[in-house]
């Protein structure tokens, strides 16, 4: 697809990363960013954070306002290291609280409401207004830099998406597994719908992003068309 131009002169280019939950983006914006020298902004981990924090407060993810003079109080922090981000609620490292499924959940009901997108957005921005940066998440390139000079939606069907969080995220014998695949899928089929059909910022691609399913490929070549698609649009 066609390139957009960009309104905003940066020094260094934004590489937005789209896509639905379990596409592997934060597997490619790692990449990426070692590839190319860039930052590694992992968005998902900011709502991911917020949520995990309405969850200690014991607040209803569906009530807004309750939500919004949370963030107000709220300071989220990402550390890029070279194998992803050190994420940081209120000073607190939650790297690895922010990954179990009932935060992943939550953020997803959390990220439906308007306003407290709003507030997420102009964090984001903040955090890749310089350039030089990789950021990856749901409306990156449609909604917070709509101006992106690399825009990638990276998508794989569900069963797929499901399959691979399987394999990852339930290591030993299947007999110790909690968690069925069939229900891993059913989970990321829910989030799909929620992202999908919410009224503001839903998921879809920018109409200049360069759209890359993976359904069928290694994860190899996904990088290598990834980073091919780089080279086309920066050099």
């Amino acid at each position: 697809m066609s390139t957009a131009t960009s309104v905003v002169k940066r020094e260094r280019p934004v590489i937005a990363i789209d896509g639905p939950a379990g596409a592997g983006k934060s597997t490619m914006a790692a990449h990426l960013a070692r590839r190319f020298g860039f930052l590694n902004l992992e968005t998902g981990a900011m709502y991911r954070a917020l949520a995990l924090k309405a969850i200690e407060n014991d607040l209803g993810f569906e009530d807004e306002a309750a939500l919004l003079e949370l963030a107000a109080t709220t300071k989220i922090a990402l550390r890029p290291q070279m194998e992803g981000n050190i994420v940081l609620l209120d000073g607190v490292d939650v790297s690895r609280r922010v990954r179990d499924k009932d935060v992943t959940s939550a953020a997803s009901q959390v990220s439906i409401h308007p306003k407290l997108r709003e507030w997420m957005v102009e964090q984001q921005r903040k955090l890749g207004v310089a350039g030089g940066v990789v950021m990856e998440g749901r409306d990156i390139g449609t909604v917070v830099f709509p101006d992106a000079e690399v825009k990638i939606f990276l998508d794989a069907a569900p069963e797929v998406r499901g399959n691979r969080r399987y394999r990852q995220a339930m290591p030993g014998d299947a007999a110790e597994r909690k968690v069925t695949e069939a229900a891993i899928i059913e989970d990321l089929k829910e989030r799909d719908a929620r992202d999908r059909n919410r009224q503001d910022s839903p998921l879809r691609p920018a109409e200049d992003a360069v759209i890359l399913d993976s359904t069928g490929l290694t994860l190899d070549e996904v990088l290598a068309k990834a980073e091919a698609i780089v080279h086309s649009h920066i050099g």
